[in-house]
């Protein structure tokens, strides 16, 4: 289950962001990942209880998005949705279209617990 791996990662990332902006811990975050990154969604969800306990991300909150899969024909050009990664282009019918879209992970967004400042 490679899930374990990215969300441990993922909580890695964000204690480099709490630690950036002297903050005291993560409240909520968003993630968005592709069609075809090869990660399951709910594994990773699953993976992230395990990988926030006794961090700064313990008691957040996350969402999961999902990113929709674009290919563009290197042949045509023509940009279209991809169910998978070997889609042909529905225009030409060409095969190994470039992925413009869909394939990665990212955090979208942190809410982050600021330290009270006087």
């Amino acid at each position: 289950m490679h899930e374990l791996s990215i969300a441990i990662n993922v909580v890695s990332e964000l204690e480099l962001i709490v630690q950036k902006e002297k903050a005291i811990k993560v409240v909520s975050f968003t993630l968005r990942i592709g069609k075809l990154s090869g990660i399951v969604p709910e594994a990773l969800d699953f993976a992230l209880e395990s990988a926030v306990k006794d961090t700064v991300c313990e008691g957040s909150t996350w969402s999961i998005e999902t990113e929709e899969a674009i290919g563009k024909c290197s042949v045509c050009f023509h940009e279209f949705p991809m169910q998978e990664i070997y889609s042909p282009c529905p225009a030409c019918g060409a095969f190994n279209p470039d992925i413009v879209a869909g394939q990665g992970l990212k955090i979208v967004s942190v809410e982050i617990e600021e330290q009270n400042r006087i």
